[in-house]
């Protein structure tokens, strides 16, 4: 059947709108619903984009525009770098100031560290205040959750935002060109407005090197690959390092069954009890806080002195700074002990001092002291490693390879941090407080921007 409409002589064609039809309401783009529906689809295609797309729509006032290049080439508002809790938490974010973004994950599952990390750990923050942003913790877990409940949530909470992460695509290099963010991965090309790199304290393992330590005939293992202590069991093992990874993996030793835990301790370091009191630390931390820096110096230190005393003659030694002056000002975390000092006490973990060399079979230390070993653990932490892929890291980082700003945005226009914040109060509380923030001004900025397209 021939469909075509007669015109009168004198009436030129009307051409409609995109997406109108004949007797409908003119419009410029789909319904709400289905420009919803589409949107996370478009964004989440795994095979180079062939099209361009382009749509505006009018959200409550505000204009969102999304672009699907050619060549191979994905442009979108936001590139988020990095799906543990800190790019999650900004995710949901986005999503509820309906800010379109990518989301990049190097490893094939989201939080990925904490899938990896030691089988005992357990948070040392309350629940309470380890949510991330509009999504509570089940009131199952308990009151300090355990590694895999951490986990756990982490996929609940990316169920709950509809969040797809582009997963085993590792980000190679991020650069600013024609006023532009562009990143490359192991799979495609990015075209944004903005990046937020998320990628974490615990991307590369930090493996120092001593003298002779590639004779040693025993294994040396960073704690990025410590589960569990069944492999040691029976063994004699030492330990670099008593920051809260160290100091947990030796109650982990101990459990099971090494025949001796001992922990290398260069340095003074400040000692302060999960609880005190029936009170947790990280409540007395979010309270002093409030207070002037100097008075929560002050207070911080005697209540560590209070709560720990003097450990001394057990090879542990008390630094100058408080525990809160030394977070803030230097980055330098206290044990937070579950367990520790008491086994030290008890004579079944022992503190040694550094160490000067390897042996064949063990440690000659800085006193000169020499004992054999079947393993060391290297408890040494982990850099961020932005260098590896962002172009200039040097001028954004400070002189141990952290972002500067730790959250929010960089001297560069449209490059943002989120998540190298540490504070006494808590990491995940502060992750999910810069997270909204950073979210806020991404959306602001993304708002004014679709408003002068």
């Amino acid at each position: 059947m021939n469909c075509t409409k007669i015109l009168p002589p004198n009436e030129k064609p009307r051409i409609l709108p995109r997406f109108q039809h004949e007797g409908q309401k003119p419009t410029s783009v789909p319904s709400r619903a289905v420009f919803v529906f589409l949107l996370p689809r478009f964004l989440a295609v795994d095979s180079p984009i062939n099209f361009e797309f382009q749509t505006r729509h009018n959200f409550t006032g505000t204009r969102i525009r999304v672009i699907l290049k050619a060549m191979g080439t994905l442009s979108t508002d936001t590139i988020i770098v990095g799906a543990g809790p800190s790019g999650l938490a900004l995710a949901a974010c986005l999503t509820k100031a309906r800010v379109p973004f990518i989301l990049l994950e190097r490893a094939p599952h989201i939080g990925n560290a904490w899938r990896n990390h030691y089988e005992r750990l357990h948070l040392h923050t309350l629940k309470k205040h380890s949510n991330l942003p509009y999504f509570p913790f089940p009131d199952s877990v308990e009151k300090y959750p355990s590694r895999q409940a951490v986990v756990d949530y982490l996929e609940a909470y990316t169920k709950h935002f509809n969040i797809q992460p582009r997963l085993d695509e590792e980000v190679t290099a991020i650069r600013r060109e024609n006023g532009e963010w562009h990143t490359r991965t192991s799979k495609s090309a990015y075209r944004s407005e903005r990046v937020v790199i998320a990628s974490g304290y615990n991307r590369r393992p930090v493996v120092p090197k001593w003298q002779g330590s590639d004779s040693f005939e025993g294994r040396v293992l960073h704690s990025a690959e410590y589960r569990n202590g069944e492999p040691f069991r029976g063994k004699r093992v030492l330990i670099v390092g008593i920051g809260n990874t160290g100091g947990e993996i030796a109650i982990d030793l101990h459990a099971y069954g090494a025949t001796a835990v001992h922990i290398c301790v260069r340095n003074p370091v400040n000692v302060i009890p999960r609880d005190f009191l029936g009170t947790p630390t990280q409540l007395t931390g979010i309270m002093l806080s409030k207070l002037p820096r100097q008075i929560r110096y002050f207070m911080s230190k005697h209540l560590a002195n209070l709560s720990v005393g003097d450990l001394s003659k057990y090879g542990l030694l008390r630094p100058e700074l408080s525990p809160m002056e030394g977070l803030e000002r230097f980055g330098r975390v206290a044990l937070i002990d579950i367990g520790t000092v008491d086994l030290i006490k008890r004579g079944a973990i022992t503190v040694v001092p550094g160490i000067a060399r390897f042996t064949s079979r063990g440690v000659t230390f800085v006193d000169g002291t020499t004992q054999e070993y079947d393993a060391v653990v290297l408890a040494t932490g982990y850099k961020p490693g932005i260098e590896d892929f962002l172009e200039d890291a040097m001028d954004l980082t400070d002189e141990a390879g952290y972002p500067v700003p730790p959250a929010g945005e960089s001297a560069r226009p449209g490059l943002y941090f989120l998540g190298y914040v540490n504070p006494p109060t808590g990491l995940l509380r502060q992750i999910a407080i810069d997270a909204k923030r950073v979210a806020a001004t991404i959306a602001k900025k993304a708002n004014r921007e679709m408003v002068h397209a």
